[in-house]
C-alpha cells in the first residue's frame, strides 16, 4: 500500500519555490515604482530638474503618491504572491496601457518630448517578466486577472 500525503500550499512564497521568481520580479518592480515616486515627488514638474513635458507640480506629486501606493502593494503582494496573483494581472494591464499611451504620444503628438522613452522599455520588460515567471510558476491566466477567494 502506497502512502500519500496531501501537501497544502501555505501561500508563502518561500515555501513555493516555483513562484519565487515572480515574487522577486514584483519586489524589483516595486523598487522601480519607488524610484518613480521619488522622481515625481522631487524632480519632475514645472520649475524642477525635469520639466519636459511641462507638468504642474500638483500632478507630479499626485503621480508620485500613486507610485508609492503601487510600490507598497507590490511589496506586500510579493510576500504571498499565490494569493494576490490578481495584483500581477492588474499591473500587467496598467503597465501595458502606460507603454502604449507613452509611445503613441511620442509618435503621434507633435513636439511631444521623448524624455521618458526608457521607462517604456523598463515597464515592458516587467510585463514580460510577469508573464514568463507567472507561467513558469504554474499560475493560470484566470488567476492573474480574477481573484481567488479561499
Amino acid at each position: 500500500m502506497i502512502e500519500t500525503k496531501k501537501i497544502e500550499s501555505t501561500g508563502n512564497v518561500m515555501s513555493n519555490k516555483s513562484l519565487k521568481p515572480l515574487a522577486l520580479t514584483f519586489v524589483f518592480s516595486g523598487i522601480w515604482d519607488t524610484i518613480a515616486a521619488v522622481m515625481y515627488l522631487f524632480f519632475i514638474g514645472s520649475g524642477r530638474l525635469i520639466d519636459s513635458p511641462p507638468t504642474d507640480s500638483f500632478y507630479s506629486i499626485f503621480l508620485g503618491s500613486f507610485f508609492i501606493c503601487f510600490a507598497w502593494l507590490q511589496f506586500l503582494s510579493a510576500t504571498n504572491i499565490e494569493r494576490y496573483a490578481f495584483v500581477v494581472g492588474g499591473l500587467i494591464i496598467g503597465r501595458l496601457f502606460y507603454v502604449i499611451q507613452l509611445y503613441a504620444f511620442m509618435a503621434l503628438v507633435n513636439d511631444f518630448p521623448n524624455t521618458f522613452w526608457f521607462t517604456g522599455i523598463i515597464d515592458m520588460t516587467f510585463i514580460l517578466l510577469y508573464v514568463i515567471t507567472a507561467q513558469r510558476g504554474g499560475l493560470s491566466i484566470r488567476k492573474l486577472f480574477i481573484p481567488t477567494f479561499k
